[in-house]
């Protein structure tokens, strides 16, 4: 009876140690609240603008990409790439995401109180409303869905024995969620321009 080679099980998927919240990027988020709170306290229109245009335009170039490219490629790599790639980026999202979403809504609103344009005699109130929908429905995707999976996905990695069905699983409503909001940014833009100019 001839000798058959039996393939060795497959190796376990080498995880490079991280943190599920990156310390060092703390001060940082620090340092950014702080800098909305003197905003909103001071109401003047160029700190708020600045910092509700700057946001709102990372939230969105994030969703765009992370939805639209990041998504797509992430959905197709190998194991291996796909938990290198999971575990420096993800990290760095759990603090990115809550930080540029909650700038960009607080200031928002401080700036609309200041220009009137949160009061329902605005000439534009029906596409403001319509902003406020849209944004909204995004921030509950992003801080009710996106956020949680991303860090669930990280502490599941984190374990002796990740469940690769549980990260599966995870990584998926992760990508499509992130394509909804990216698909959503693109509302958004056409409202903005439209608000802007008249």
């Amino acid at each position: 009876m001839a000798n058959v080679a039996v393939p060795a099980p497959p190796a376990e998927v080498a995880r490079p140690d991280f943190q599920v919240v990156p310390l060092r990027g703390l001060p940082i988020v620090g340092v950014l609240f702080a800098a909305l709170i003197v905003a909103i306290a001071a109401n003047e229109l160029w700190p708020l603008e600045f910092l509700h245009v700057v946001f709102g335009a990372a939230w969105t170039v994030i969703d765009l990409f992370v939805g639209l490219v990041l998504g797509p490629i992430l959905g197709r790599l190998s194991i291996p790439a796909r938990v290198e790639l999971t575990t420096k980026l993800m990290p760095k999202m759990v603090l990115i995401m809550p930080t540029v979403v909650t700038i960009t809504l607080a200031a928002g609103w401080q700036l609309g109180h200041l220009l009137g344009t949160v009061d329902s005699s605005y000439a534009n109130h029906d596409w403001i409303v319509a902003s406020y929908i849209v944004v909204g429905i995004m921030a509950v995707i992003a801080l009710g869905l996106l956020e949680p999976a991303n860090v669930a996905v990280l502490i599941e990695l984190k374990k002796p024995r990740p469940d690769p069905r549980v990260i599966e699983h995870l990584m998926k409503r992760f990508i499509y969620t992130a394509g909804a909001t990216g698909v959503m940014q693109v509302a958004t833009l056409v409202i903005m321009t439209k608000i802007a100019t008249g």
